[in-house]
């Protein structure tokens, strides 16, 4: 007997959440990159919080991070409401980039040191750390294999902002080139993407904690 054709399509529908990490206590408002010990404030942790709020309710089997502290302390609540543990993905993790480390914030740091304006000579790859082409590339070899590990139900890949908006662009079809501050990715938002078999049906954006948002620092960070 065949069964019905809504079934099947349950069966074969795969949900990927992007999820960015919360905020990050950073009061010397420094690009803090890949550097360790950066963990979430205090608002950060009430991000994730209402991230997993969110998500309670829906049918996630895996919840997958970044390495790095911020995204792991993100992903912490949401794989505890489903009695999950958290796994890492490297490919997942934040851009390298050559100002890691630097006041960026306020007008300070790179355009006032003339060391660094070689490193700002080609936004286009760019210039100044990982080029935009292999960070969407590796973001989605990681979204390949969460959504193989959560064929038919849902998974949860905690991440940051470059990793998540590149590979947007590239599923979109739009040029890397970008203004950083128009990027469609705040804290602690989902892109969802939504899979029909292996073929992309659909991007939805989402932010469970947008009332939060008003209350966040300004200033460096991913």
């Amino acid at each position: 007997m065949t069964p019905p054709a809504h079934a099947s399509d349950a069966v074969d529908r795969t949900v990927v959440h992007l999820v960015r990490h919360g905020e990050v206590h950073n009061p010397e408002r420094i690009l803090y990159g890949r550097l360790p010990e950066f963990h979430l404030s205090a608002l950060g942790r009430e991000m994730a919080d209402l991230v997993a709020v969110h998500l309670s309710d829906h049918d996630v089997t895996h919840v997958i991070s970044s390495p790095l502290e911020r995204a792991r302390e993100t992903a912490a609540p949401i794989a505890a409401a489903h009695e999950l543990e958290v796994e890492i993905d490297d490919r997942a993790l934040e851009a390298e980039n050559a100002f890691e480390g630097r006041a960026v914030a306020g007008g300070k740091g790179i355009f006032r040191d003339p060391k660094m304006w070689k490193l700002m000579t080609n936004p286009m790859r760019p210039s100044w750390g990982e080029p935009y082409v292999d960070l969407a590339a590796r973001m989605q070899a990681a979204v390949d294999s969460a959504r193989e590990l959560a064929r038919g139900h849902e998974a949860v890949i905690v991440s940051h902002q470059a990793p998540i908006w590149m590979l947007r662009l590239a599923i979109e079809g739009r040029r890397f080139v970008h203004d950083p501050r128009k990027r469609q990715c705040t804290l602690a938002s989902l892109t969802s993407l939504t899979y029909r078999g292996d073929e992309l049906e659909s991007l939805a954006y989402s932010e469970p904690a947008a009332a939060l948002l008003p209350m966040a620092h300004s200033g460096a960070g991913a």
